[in-house]
């Protein structure tokens, strides 16, 4: 019987995807974030995304981390017109 030779906790390709889309969802929003030009709001925002990331962490259904996928791109979307509004 062959035995795999990665660990238990590899992830698969389509896992590893999605990973690579919450990373990069994370950082955009971080991104916008740095252009909020209040202080306190700066903080505050980077406060709820850093714990709302934190708190679906552990989620593994794939249409559960699709569906916040979408949210998260929705919402960046809206801080970004927000912010070029404030900026016109």
């Amino acid at each position: 019987m062959a035995t795999s030779r990665l660990p238990p906790a590899t992830l698969t390709l389509k896992q590893f995807m999605r990973r690579q889309q919450v990373l990069l969802l994370y950082r955009r929003i971080l991104q916008a974030i740095r252009e909020v030009p209040n202080d306190s709001d700066r903080k505050y925002l980077k406060d709820w995304a850093r714990e709302e990331f934190k708190r679906n962490k552990s989620a593994t259904e794939e249409d559960t981390i699709r569906m916040m996928i979408t949210q998260g791109n929705m919402q960046l979307k809206e801080l970004e017109k927000t912010l070029a509004l404030a900026k016109s």
